[in-house]
């Protein structure tokens, strides 16, 4: 009886050993599902936050993109304006060739008002003058219309007279002096 009754206990553990056996391997095999879970989730959301950082970039060099077009296009409306204007300064400077020997003050003054206020003015928004009168020869920012005798021999391969004066809006060349170039 003593036998019966430790196989009955025995069966009774078994049962229960059995449910507690089955109930670990469930919740293990929910834990690895979970884990698997969060490891996907993870993966997705480095793979998103990827996707944020690229479309990000892509719209910080839009931005820049944009900013530089914006720029280039009003510095080449204003080249645009300003090479209209020139042929203005040249008739300026014309003018005052011919008043430089002229009896009336008045007149010399007047156009020489006006064509030092155009000056400032166009100064002001970048434009300067290419000096060449006795500067060396430069095919960047000259043009040889011609080369004559050098009057003396310091003056070889420099600039003796202009022609037509050249400008450099922001640096860059808007037109290049026509000069004479002495040989």
């Amino acid at each position: 009886m003593a036998e019966k009754k430790q196989n009955t206990a025995e069966s009774k553990k078994n049962p229960e050993q059995e449910k507690f056996d089955k109930k670990i391997k469930a919740l293990t095999k929910e834990l690895e599902e979970a884990r698997k879970e969060a490891k996907e989730a993870q993966e997705a959301r480095k793979a998103d936050e990827d996707k944020y950082l690229r479309l990000l970039a892509e719209f910080d060099t839009f931005r820049r993109r944009s900013a530089e077009e914006k720029l280039a296009l009003v510095s080449s409306a204003s080249a645009d304006t300003l090479k209209g204007i020139l042929p203005v300064l040249d008739d300026c400077e014309s003018a005052l060739k011919m008043l430089a020997n002229s009896q009336d003050s008045a007149a010399r003054e007047g156009t020489t008002l006006i064509y030092n206020k155009l000056m400032d003015y166009l100064k002001t928004r970048g434009l300067t003058v290419i000096e060449a009168v006795g500067k060396d020869f430069d095919t960047d920012f000259h043009e040889a219309l011609t080369q004559v005798p050098a009057p003396s021999e310091d003056l070889k391969g420099k600039v003796v007279d202009v022609f037509q004066t050249g400008y450099l809006l922001n640096g860059k060349v808007l037109r290049y002096a026509k000069v004479v170039v002495g040989a």
